[in-house]
């Protein structure tokens, strides 16, 4: 089992100390939200100073809105990252509710969906080293990985877990863990039918915040403001683990389950809380 952590969005100075520490060990991945309208990092520039940073640890969008994005630019930055890297790129991608994010960058949210399938296609394409179509040439330079870096899928809808089968490496389930059975249950079956090999990695989210009561209520205020859009927020807030056996039990059972990976999601700025989640893993 292998255990990540989501960085904090909440003061983007302090990251690189976060990275540095977990990439001391014993974590797996750095996690990065995406917003467009938020008053949060631009993910992939922020992850790839992190890598800079580090030496070990992936660095793992979490999940980025590639429909707010221009396909041929999001496959190269990609590459870039996942060359300069050595391969730690995992991009996990996802489509996102909020219609301000579409508005801000005059992309039609209506039909997000079906972008990320044909952004997909043109990435996994761009990615092989194939040109790019229509008398233009290959868009480099070629990933460390063949094929791509490493692609996570997020979503709750039918059609989001179907699509993991059909273009992805695997499922980031950002969900409530009574939820996360049923989903991961869904994206194996859908992985059967479409006669993919071997199996999709499988990676949960859950949110933490592990230290004094200030760092704790700084946390669920920094979720609940960043939910307040789904009416849910109070709810979620009240969901985040916050001690270390009620951590531990939650990691035993997304391991039950089948997980991958888990990402402790911070929403914490306190640095110190990498050492604390470190004890308890």
């Amino acid at each position: 089992m292998n255990i990540g952590i989501g960085l904090p969005i909440g003061d983007p100075g302090q990251l690189t100390t976060w990275a540095r520490r977990a990439d001391a060990g014993p974590f797996s991945s750095l996690g990065l939200l995406d917003r467009v309208v938020y008053d949060n990092p631009e993910p992939l520039a922020a992850l790839a100073v992190l890598a800079g940073a580090t030496s070990r640890i992936r660095v793992q969008t979490e999940v980025l809105l590639a429909p707010t994005r221009d396909t041929v630019l999001l496959a190269k930055q990609a590459a870039t990252i996942d060359r300069m890297t050595g391969g730690r790129l995992v991009l996990g991608l996802g489509v996102g509710t909020r219609g301000d994010d579409y508005a801000a960058v005059g992309a039609d949210m209506r039909t997000r969906g079906r972008r990320l399938d044909e952004q997909l296609a043109v990435m996994r394409r761009l990615w092989s080293g194939a040109d790019h179509g229509d008398g233009v040439g290959p868009i480099g330079p070629l990933p460390s990985r063949p094929g791509g870096p490493q692609v996570l899928l997020g979503g709750f809808r039918p059609a989001a877990l179907e699509r993991v089968a059909r273009w992805a490496d695997g499922y980031l389930a950002a969900a409530p863990l009574p939820m996360v059975a049923d989903l991961f249950d869904t994206v194996r079956k859908a992985w059967r039918e479409h006669d993919r090999a071997g199996s999709p990695r499988l990676v949960a989210q859950v949110s933490v915040a592990l230290g004094p009561t200030r760092v704790v209520e700084q946390a669920r205020d920094a979720l609940t403001d960043y939910y307040a859009f789904t009416g849910m927020a109070d709810r979620m807030a009240a969901g985040m683990l916050t001690t270390p056996d009620t951590i531990r039990a939650a990691v035993t059972s997304l391991a039950d389950l089948g997980a991958d990976e888990v990402m402790l999601y911070c929403y914490g700025t306190d640095p110190d809380q990498v050492a604390r989640l470190a004890d308890v893993v």
